[in-house]
């Protein structure tokens, strides 16, 4: 009801600016994934909680498109809602044009608000309506804010530095990376608006969007001068010592009329992905673009030797606190108090152990029997199930560290599992084996090695949807491109440093969901490479045990027994040292050879 009563008043805001249809955003000004809670609209007015959905409006019908990993939790969240949900990736899903085209007359006004449209979007929209005579309106003020009575201001946490223990390169170093890599592309400025690089570049983190240690900021990098547009009140006298001379901070409000006075002497790069139409439009005509990605993407993507140590430090300490968590839930779980929140909770305990701990990285995913065939599913106290001693339960949790981001996924058997759940976990986990013992030649994207890990399940006529792992920054976002194991994934190859997620699934849904997560980097493979072809391989940085209770051995290879096995011994070697009594004594069982 809440929903129809907020259509409805967007639509009378339509009907005022002459619009025949709406488009609502998923993103921000910032092209950000997650969100504060102030710009959280495509939720607020269609209900649907997913990070991915982009939605459309008119005046009689209303549509959401989203991909399969929210295909379960949409169906559920949009019920009663009057917003029709389309599955992305579904033969017959119809593009978000082609519905509204088939919703509107031709010459039909369809609305959008520039500041959370990228450019890239903006020209793909642009083409797809004139092809089916829809106009395509600049709506200055977003309208879903003007419904939006009650809508939360801007976090106004202060800036924190990311030391350079951490972060392994200084500002002046990375700030004359960038400029020398603009030269090369004919560039002598930058507009950034995408905060995780922002954050990477200028050495800072925050508190301003849940689970990412983000600023709310702008940025213009000229090849003089390198500024920052923030709330000021955020910023300290620690920060300013930090900047110097070399950043020059700013009112975030400001950075519109800046923009729009670059002068024509500047020749500016704008990634046309993660760059708003609205910042497009700002920059003078006079002055030259350049449209490409930014060079950031890559220098932040491959992890500095601080960073790797970092990540496998935060990894040893998030294992030690997985086997407490994994121990206890086992004594736990037979008292009956366990459900899927307070689980999560009791993990995060043990993970705040940990003087550099900062939170989880994710909405913590704790999804019993049937809850775990939801690939995203986040449990609320109205479908929070308790964990009963049987069954099988997914967790796909994550945690910030300063030094830094870890996600790992186990799926645990609560009593004596079925052979259906034994196949797919085992199918599930041979893909998962696949992918970290590949070594693969420079040059190889994610896109190229993604079929490795599914071939397991398409022999049983199986598959899942989602990708099989992205990349994760370092004390950034746990989602992090351009690398992916995907197949989306072409385009970008694989290079040293990169830190991605290996995570194959399968899912039943009404009944179970399986999937087994590390996260993994990319490192030189020494033994195969030549003078002239460098090869890679992966290294595992998540240590905790896989549960050997759902594996049918007589579906694995030997090779994936040794590996398995050899995997089990690193993980009992590096935090048994971290483990006392009962714990310790767990582990030793739970990394014993099969």
């Amino acid at each position: 009801m809440m929903t129809r009563n907020r259509l409805a008043n967007l639509r009378i805001l339509m009907k005022k600016h002459k619009l025949d249809g709406y488009l609502v955003a998923s993103a921000d000004p910032h092209s950000s994934e997650y969100l504060p809670e102030c710009w959280k609209r495509r939720h607020f007015i269609t209900g649907f909680t997913g990070s991915a959905g982009e939605a459309a409006i008119t005046m009689n019908s209303g549509a959401l498109w989203t991909d399969s990993r929210y295909f379960v939790q949409a169906g559920i969240e949009l019920k009663g809602s009057g917003i029709k949900l389309m599955r992305l990736g579904v033969p017959g899903t119809p593009a978000i044009s082609e519905w509204l085209g088939s919703q509107l007359k031709k010459n039909a006004r369809v609305g959008f608000d520039p500041q959370v449209v990228s450019q890239t979007q903006y020209e793909q929209f642009k083409r797809e309506f004139a092809a089916l005579s829809l106009n395509l309106v600049r709506v200055k003020a977003n309208l879903v804010d003007a419904v939006w009575t009650d809508r939360p201001a801007l976090p106004g946490d202060p800036i924190e530095i990311q030391p350079l223990d951490y972060a392994g390169e200084a500002i002046a170093s990375k700030l004359r990376r960038l400029r020398k890599a603009l030269k090369e592309k004919g560039a002598t400025a930058h507009v950034i608006a995408s905060l995780d690089i922002i954050a990477w570049l200028f050495n800072i983190r925050g508190k301003d969007i849940q689970y990412n240690p983000y600023v709310v900021a702008y940025a213009l990098i000229t090849d003089k001068k390198a500024y920052l547009f923030t709330d000021m009140k955020k910023v300290t006298p620690a920060v300013r010592r930090m900047f110097g001379r070399q950043v020059e901070i700013r009112r975030y409000e400001s950075f519109e009329s800046v923009i729009s006075r670059l002068g024509s002497r500047n020749v500016v790069l704008i990634d046309p992905a993660n760059t708003s139409r609205w910042i497009a439009d700002l920059i003078p005509k006079r002055v030259k673009r350049v449209f490409c990605d930014s060079p950031i993407v890559m220098m932040r993507a491959m992890k500095n030797a601080t960073e790797l140590r970092g990540a496998v430090k935060a990894h040893v300490r998030d294992g030690v606190a997985m086997c407490r968590f994994l121990h206890w839930l086992e004594e736990t779980i037979p008292g009956g108090e366990v459900n899927e929140i307070n689980a999560a909770e009791k993990l995060a305990s043990f993970r705040a152990k940990s003087k550099l701990y900062r939170g989880d990285s994710f909405d913590p995913i704790v999804g019993y029997a049937e809850h775990g065939a939801i690939v995203h599913y986040s449990a609320k106290p109205e479908s929070c199930a308790k964990i009963r001693p049987h069954g099988i339960l997914l967790l796909d949790t994550g945690g910030q560290y300063q030094d830094g981001t870890t996600d790992i996924t186990r799926t645990i058997a609560l009593s004596t599992p079925t052979r259906e759940q034994k196949e797919h976990f085992t199918r599930v986990l041979k893909g998962h084996i696949a992918i970290v013992t590949t070594s693969f030649p420079d040059g190889v994207s994610g896109g190229q090695i993604d079929a490795f890990a599914r071939r397991a399940l398409w022999d049983a006529g199986t598959n899942y949807g989602h990708g099989t792992g992205h990349g994760v920054g370092s004390y950034l976002g746990v989602h992090e491109g351009p690398q992916r194991i995907s197949p989306l994934g072409f385009g970008t190859a694989l290079q040293p440093g990169m830190i991605l997620s290996n995570e194959p699934g399968s899912y039943l849904e009404g009944k179970f969901g399986v999937r087994i997560e590390n996260l993994i980097y990319v490192a030189e493979d020494k033994e195969k490479s030549t003078p002239r072809t460098r090869f890679f391989r992966f290294e595992n940085l998540t240590l905790c045990p896989i549960d050997t209770k759902l594996i049918d051995k007589k579906l694995m290879s030997t090779d994936e027994i040794r590996y398995l096995n050899k995997y089990h011994a690193i993980v009992r070697k590096k935090l048994l040292p971290y483990l006392k009594g009962s714990d310790a004594t767990w582990l030793k069982r739970a990394t014993k050879a099969i």
